[in-house]
This record gives C-alpha cells, sequence and structure tokens, in this order.
C-alpha cells in the first residue's frame, strides 16, 4: 500500500471523509488524494516522493511559488516576535495601505480569517448600509460556504434559492435571488420583481468555481448602471481574482469598480486570511466607528499579514504580470492546438494566469453551459497527467493557476504530457 492510501485510510478515522476540504476527496475522479509532504517553487512532492509540476497552486494564492524565501524569512522572523497579539499591529496598517493604493475602489478595509468570513461580513454591511435584505447572486458563482449562499442553481428568473445542502433551513436562503452569469436581463427581471428590496449583487467577476468564465463585454458595466441606478450595493467576490488577474485586480483589469471588494488567497502569501474593503461611506457602518457588528480573534494575524506584505511587495517590484500573461498565454495556446489535433472536444478559457479546460465543445459562458462537459473525460485526462508527473485539480469545474515560479522547462514538460492526455481523453 502507498503512503498516500495508507494516511487516507488512518485519516478516514479521525476526519470526515478523510479531508479537511470536500474537492480534496478526489470523488469527482476517483481513486486516492496525494498527500503532500512538501512543495518548493513550482514543485510538489506527495509522501510516496513523486514530484510533480504544480497548477493548483494551493488553490491560487501561491502566485510566487511555493516557499519563496524572501517570503519564508520574513515568517520566520515574525514568528520569533510572537504568533498571535490579540491587539493592533503595525503590520496590519501596512498591508491595508498597500490594498488600498493597488484597488481603486477600495478606501477602507477590514482583516479578516477567510474568503467565506469576508464575503458573509460584506453582504452584512450592504444590508445595514441599504436597509433592504435580498441579494442577487449568480449560478455557479461560489462564495463561500455561508448558509445564506449556499444555493443550487436554480431553473429561470422566477426561481427564489433553494438549500444547496442539508443544514441549511430554507429561511436563511430566501432572500437569496438566482439569475444566470452573464445575463443582463435575468438581473433586470428580478430587479423590477422585488422592487426596493435588493440590497446588493455580489458575483466574481471572472468565475472561478464552475472552471474559468470571464465576464462577457458590457455585463459588468450594466450591472455597475443598474445597482447606480436602483441605489444597490455592488460587490465584486476577488477572493480568486484579487491581485491573481492583475495588481488592481479584476476591476482593474476590467475597469469597472463595486462599492465592496472581497479579498483573500494572495493577500495572505499562503497563510489564512481574508478582508473586505470598499467606499469610506459604506464601510464606516462597520463597528466600531457604525453598528454593523464583525469582529475576530484572529483577524490581522501578524503572520499571516507579514506572508502578505512581503508577496504584495515581490508583486509590485516585478514585472510579475507580464510575465505571468506570457507564461500563461503560450501555455494555453499550445494546449488548445495539441487538442485540436487529438481531436478532443474542447473549450479553453483565461483570463491572466488563470485557466481552464473544458471537455466540450463550447463556448463556456455560464453555468448551464458548463455543466455540459464531459467529467468522465476529464476524469481520464486528470489521471493521465498525473501518471505523467502534472498536477491540476481533481475536478472539472475548477481554475488552473500558474506561477512566477514555473520554468521553461516545465510548460514544454506540461505540453508533452498533454498529447497523452488528450488522446486519454477521448
Amino acid at each position: 500500500m502507498k503512503d498516500s492510501e495508507r494516511f487516507f485510510q488512518e485519516a478516514k478515522r479521525y476526519i470526515p471523509g478523510g479531508v479537511n476540504s470536500p474537492v480534496r476527496a478526489f470523488r469527482a475522479v476517483g481513486g486516492t488524494p496525494l498527500f503532500i509532504q512538501r512543495a518548493q517553487g513550482s514543485k510538489i512532492w506527495d509522501v510516496d516522493g513523486n514530484e510533480y509540476i504544480d497548477y493548483v497552486a494551493s488553490w491560487g494564492p501561491m502566485i510566487l511559488g511555493h516557499a519563496h524565501p524572501r517570503v519564508v524569512v520574513a515568517v520566520q522572523r515574525a514568528t520569533e516576535k510572537g504568533t498571535s497579539y490579540g491587539a493592533p499591529t503595525a503590520l496590519e496598517v501596512e498591508l491595508a495601505s498597500l490594498i488600498v493604493e493597488a484597488i481603486p475602489s477600495v478606501e477602507l478595509v477590514r482583516m479578516v480569517n477567510s474568503g467565506t468570513e469576508a464575503v458573509m461580513s460584506a453582504i452584512r454591511l450592504a444590508r445595514g448600509y441599504t436597509k433592504r435584505d435580498k441579494v442577487i447572486k449568480f449560478e455557479g458563482c461560489y462564495h463561500g460556504h455561508s448558509d445564506g449562499l449556499l444555493v443550487q442553481a436554480g431553473s429561470g428568473a422566477t426561481t427564489f434559492g433553494i438549500p444547496d445542502s442539508p443544514g441549511v433551513p430554507d429561511d436563511y436562503v430566501r432572500n437569496t435571488l438566482l439569475a444566470p452569469f452573464n445575463d443582463l436581463e435575468v438581473v433586470k427581471y428580478l430587479m423590477r420583481a422585488n422592487p426596493g428590496q435588493i440590497a446588493c449583487i455580489i458575483l466574481e467577476p471572472i468565475a472561478g468555481n464552475m472552471g474559468v468564465i470571464p465576464s462577457q463585454e458590457g455585463f459588468l458595466e450594466g450591472l455597475r448602471r443598474l445597482c447606480d441606478e436602483e441605489e444597490i450595493v455592488l460587490i465584486f467576490d476577488e477572493v480568486i481574482t484579487g491581485f491573481r488577474v492583475g495588481w488592481s485586480s479584476a476591476q482593474g483589469l476590467y475597469g469597472v469598480m463595486p462599492d465592496l471588494t472581497c479579498l483573500g488567497k494572495i493577500i495572505g502569501g499562503g497563510l489564512p486570511v481574508g478582508a473586505f474593503g470598499g467606499k469610506r461611506e459604506i464601510m464606516q457602518e462597520l463597528a466600531p466607528v457604525g453598528g454593523v457588528y464583525q469582529a475576530g480573534t484572529l483577524s490581522g494575524n501578524p503572520l499571516a499579514m507579514t506572508a502578505g506584505i512581503e508577496t504584495l511587495k515581490l508583486l509590485k517590484e516585478e514585472e510579475a504580470y507580464q510575465s505571468l500573461e506570457e507564461k500563461t498565454s503560450y501555455l494555453c495556446t499550445e494546449a488548445e492546438k495539441i487538442a485540436r489535433t487529438a481531436g478532443t472536444p474542447t473549450s479553453f478559457t483565461r483570463v491572466g494566469s488563470m485557466f481552464c479546460t473544458f471537455f466540450t465543445p463550447g463556448p463556456v459562458v455560464d453555468y448551464a453551459t458548463a455543466k455540459r462537459s464531459d467529467t468522465e473525460a476529464f476524469r481520464r485526462y486528470f489521471w493521465a497527467l498525473l501518471e505523467q508527473g502534472i498536477y491540476i485539480a481533481p475536478s472539472q469545474f475548477e481554475a488552473g493557476f500558474l506561477s512566477l515560479a514555473h520554468t521553461d522547462g516545465d510548460t514544454e514538460k506540461t505540453l508533452s504530457a498533454l498529447h497523452h492526455a488528450f488522446q486519454a481523453a477521448c
């Protein structure tokens, strides 16, 4: 028995399903999940000693690569000073100032501990600010596991949210309204059907949890206009896209400014972190200035702040995004050629260093078209890549990520592996 299999069997004795996040269980592709022992640069190694080129990047945050020397040294030094104080630090101020400098829509920012917490708090703030209850979200956009947002895809404009998980009461999601991603007409319908009741619209400006699906031209601009007309708070969930697709994140890339922004992943440099920020007049509704309560014992943790500061400084110092764009563009362009030669029905999407290969002819523009993907073909593709030392997310509906640590050699090895993987998928 391999060590990963042995650890997985042992883990199931103590941890539900043997994992601490469901997608890690490999349910979508079958088999035993890898147990990772270490990581460096663009590579990870499992407990059996196998080396893989990593395109999961801890689900996005490792944009510099794993164990970047400057981040490691900075965190080591911070650890020597203590791991948590439960009191303000200068580090919180420094990271907040970097975020405000980078993202024009953010005037004030509140640190939290996860993306789920950031989204949950931002929606509470929007409701407190507008004195309204209803939320519009989009099918296939994932905003963490808080009760009010665990809503399955609906069947059209008239569908109210129903719980997507046992344990979530109907009442928790009765104020959640669903629309297809990239569909302004349904949003308009929902607004007409719920006049003066909608507190906020929340979305990933680039969907990253049903694969990678960019916003179509005019969609974000249309949402901004509708929110302005109806005095609705527009929230961008940039937990994945924040500092991933550009220094000013997706909103800078598209030139559309939300009222509130949720962040995570990269701003913690690989440590647990989240944040939400936005217009001063809205953010000042938060306690202790305003009446909307939000708190956290470990918010602004000095280790997470240190890792985030070093990560953002490195992204700012280097020509990071140009390099990531060139690397990812080349990889995806060549991969598309290989798939075409193999005759594999695929549709490729990419924004910056985020990418996805859908096993459907496409185009993929929303949750419904993403779900047309051949998940059995993806399963064969996943295992063919893994056998050749290429590690991608074990689900058709997750993003892939490049880092600054990926080399030309990594790319060429990956492209060589793709020839076999696309043939295996057919």
